[in-house]
């Protein structure tokens, strides 16, 4: 069966197009946009209209595609820049009205399920761990071993909302730092004492920020062609220093940053620090699967190859 995945993320349009069968998934095509859908008022919850038409146009291209591919089966799932918007709906609404695309609008519970999904076909988790997904409008916390689920939540926290409402220095300055700190420890007591009952050992970053993490760590690796990768928690270290100390114009230089990172990865940065140092973890890894994957695995799950020859 033929399915595509479109992930409407607060930063990305993700199009993703695989054959579901009794072998598994098979991926024939994949694409993102850099769509910026949470430009500029993400935090007042309203989607301004530039992003708005990007959003229409974007979903008009993957259309064509989706018919060239003959797809069968499409999913679209939009996430915390829709489900928080004022006008999320009415987004939804045109997106049917222009493309036939009918979107689901996943609650925060939801979407870091489908995360552990993704994560979880990688076979990456080998003991408890705590998984991580930091997009634009929202940040996904998953604690898990390596058979289960144990607890899950979905935070405000993304790294445009940050950046937007903290970052307007540069490099950005430790009053700012120290904003965003104080609003990580206003919020992450749950995440916090969760852990402390759980106890993982490993944090897991999924995709997004974390791919960029890996590109400048180990660049003899192309990340389109790897499910996982194991980091070094002290090399991260020095990285994430230098990232935060760097200038908007350093960064631009730097290789393996990609221009829609170069400033949020200073915000990915500061929320990955935190995470680490608050809870004590030593060791990190890669899932380059996300929620995307995690949706394609959930609709193999569903099928019935009872047939297949």
């Amino acid at each position: 069966m033929r399915v595509a995945v479109i992930d409407l993320g607060t930063n990305t349009f993700h199009l993703i197009i695989a054959d579901l069968s009794v072998k598994g998934v098979e991926v024939l095509y994949k694409t993102n946009v850099p769509v910026r859908l949470g430009e500029g008022r993400i935090n007042e919850n309203i989607i301004i209209p530039e992003a708005f038409e990007r959003g229409l146009q974007t979903l008009k291209a993957f259309k064509v595609e989706l018919e060239k591919q003959e797809v069968q089966l499409v999913r679209a799932i939009a996430t915390s820049a829709v489900r928080s918007a004022a006008n999320g709906r009415d987004f939804a609404s045109s997106a049917k009205m222009h493309t036939g695309i009918e979107i689901e609008i996943i609650s925060g519970d939801e979407e870091a399920a489908y995360i552990f999904n993704g994560v979880k076909a990688t076979g990456v988790i080998k003991a408890p761990s705590l998984i991580m997904d930091i997009g634009g409008g929202s940040t996904e916390f998953i604690i898990c071993s390596r058979e289960q689920l144990l607890w899950k939540k979905s935070y405000n926290i993304g790294a445009a909302r940050l950046m937007q409402a903290w970052f307007h220095s540069d490099p950005i300055s430790n009053e700012e730092k120290e904003g965003i700190i104080a609003q990580l420890n206003s919020q992450l007591g749950e995440l916090k004492a969760a852990c402390a009952m759980h106890q993982p050992q490993t944090l897991i970053g999924s995709a997004g920020a974390f791919e960029t993490f890996t590109a400048m760590l180990l660049n003899d690796i192309a990340i389109d062609t790897i499910s996982s990768a194991s980091l070094d928690v002290t090399a991260y270290k020095s990285l994430s220093a230098k990232l935060i100390a760097s200038t908007h114009a350093d960064r631009l230089a730097m290789p393996n940053l990609i221009p829609l990172r170069v400033d949020m990865i200073v915000i990915a940065a500061v929320l990955t620090d935190y995470i680490i140092n608050e809870i004590g973890l030593d060791s990190m890894s890669l899932s380059t699967y996300d929620l995307k994957m995690g949706v394609l695995y959930t609709l193999l799950a569903d099928q019935n190859f009872d047939n297949a020859v």
